[in-house]
């Protein structure tokens, strides 16, 4: 039997992907390694190769096409002495209904798979015999919206007396499919005047979040805006965000750092460098410093596991890199043992590749810490958010002229930049984050000592 390509997972974390563009056509011979087509995850656009050879013949997902669930069969393989003639109909079955398409229900029963296709003979069968009555017309929302539903997961709802709207569909694009039917427990029958059970727990609806979609706009009938539409790395960062800012017990520590002497001292580096042509920056000595302190502080080299905390050996520094539509924090591994120029060298490459949305997924997974620097945009002082796991994060600020009292008491100027570090609760208790921000005051201030 023909053999379905699957949507792949390209990262631990992707539950679903654009489909950008297919590099093969119907009819193309492929062989293990041949590059199939261009994903973009939340994160970057990835190249997926072929598993198995054999011929495309059949594409089931159309490129450009955007949410497309792992494990959902975007295309189907071929091997020798099979034609297209083996592909069952079905297989088409894979593309997400839309309301666009209006399909028919008489249409919508022929999308049951037959045996072969991730199913049993005795599987298929049952799923025929079941399909042969008629299945209830699909179902709609009270808002007129249409519920997707296979036939099969149709008619076994309306015979266990189940209430599709109800239930969240695990197939194709929220698809419910068998599966999900068969697992759910009947619903009471809906009624406006109906009360619960006198010995029933009372049910609550939890409160929104906010406004609807609906809602946000209407407010703002009748003024002029344009609407974006949310790609997979909007909606990342938003989910992740939230995540972090509602269960996430933050903390914030603050500094001013006299960074003259590291200021010096960079310009006297770079004036040896520059015949290799390298120029280091600031923020590749806050890097070191901050890698450094975390030796000095193993306790605070760690990240919260649920009911765990894990306590990391290297230090792994990620740090923050603004790019169009979102951001990347690329990871420095072992940054402690790595010199400034090596530091400096793999930065500005991770940048780079991040920028192109190139990097591979352990190149911005993982690390006990990051660095967010907005002190290249005039940013005095701000808050950082914490990037789950982490266990901190240091918002590094400007580095700014200003009067301060000298030794000897008297009125001199300085350059001072401020900082914030960003502590989760759970992971790190106060005084443990202030040795740790004052190991790296005490690098910074002194930057000859990251060379010991």
């Amino acid at each position: 039997m023909p053999t379905e390509i699957l949507m792949p997972a390209l990262s631990p974390t992707m539950e679903e992907g654009t489909l950008a563009k297919w590099l093969v056509k119907e009819g193309d011979e492929v062989a293990s390694g041949d590059i199939l087509a261009e994903i973009e995850t939340d994160k970057a656009t990835m190249e997926f190769e072929a598993v198995d050879e054999g011929t495309i013949g059949k594409i089931l997902i159309d490129e450009g096409s955007e949410g497309v669930k792992v494990n959902t069969p975007i295309a189907v393989l071929l091997e020798e002495g099979e034609s297209a003639d083996d592909i069952d109909s079905s297989a088409g079955a894979a593309k997400e209904e839309t309301p666009k398409a209006e399909e028919s229900d008489k249409a919508a029963e022929a999308e049951t798979p037959e045996a072969g296709y991730g199913r049993g003979a005795s599987e298929a069968n049952e799923a025929q015999s079941q399909n042969d009555s008629k299945a209830p017309a699909a179902p709609k929302t009270d808002k007129g919206e249409r519920i997707f539903a296979s036939p099969l997961a149709r008619r076994i709802a309306a015979d266990k007396g189940l209430d599709l709207t109800q239930i969240d569909g695990s197939g194709p694009r929220g698809r419910i499919v068998k599966a999900d039917v068969e697992s759910a427990q009947p619903t009471a029958a809906k009624s406006d005047s109906a009360a619960p059970a006198k010995d029933a727990a009372p049910v609550t609806e939890p409160a929104p979040a906010g406004a609807s979609a609906d809602a946000v706009i209407k407010m703002y009938e009748g003024r002029d805006f344009e609407e974006v539409t949310l790609n997979g790395m909007r909606k990342t960062i938003a989910a992740r965000l939230t995540e972090a800012k509602q269960t996430v017990p933050h903390f914030y520590l603050r500094r001013d750092i006299q960074i003259d002497a590291l200021l010096s001292f960079r310009s006297d580096l770079n004036k040896q460098l520059e015949a290799r042509g390298m120029k280091l920056s600031v923020n590749d000595f806050i890097i070191k410093a901050c890698a450094l302190a975390l030796q000095s502080v193993p306790d605070a080299n760690a990240v919260w596991a649920g009911d765990r905390i894990l306590k990391l050996k290297p230090s792994d520094v990620a740090v923050a890199v603004a790019i169009e539509g979102g951001l990347f924090t690329p990871v420095l591994q072992d940054a402690d043992t790595k010199s400034l120029s090596t530091l400096s060298a793999q930065m500005k490459d991770l940048a780079s590749r991040a920028r192109d949305r190139k990097l591979a997924p352990h190149e911005y997974q993982g690390g006990s810490f990051a660095i967010s620097n907005l002190g290249m945009f005039g940013i005095d002082n701000f808050d950082a958010v914490i990037n789950p796991p982490h266990g901190a994060i240091l918002a590094v600020g400007a580095g700014v002229k200003k009067p301060i009292i000298g030794k000897d008491g008297e009125i001199t100027a300085a350059t001072v930049m401020s900082v914030t570090l960003s502590v989760d609760h759970r992971v790190i208790d106060g005084a443990l984050g202030a040795q740790l921000l004052n190991a790296i005051v005490e690098n910074l201030e002194n930057p000859m000592v990251m060379l010991a």
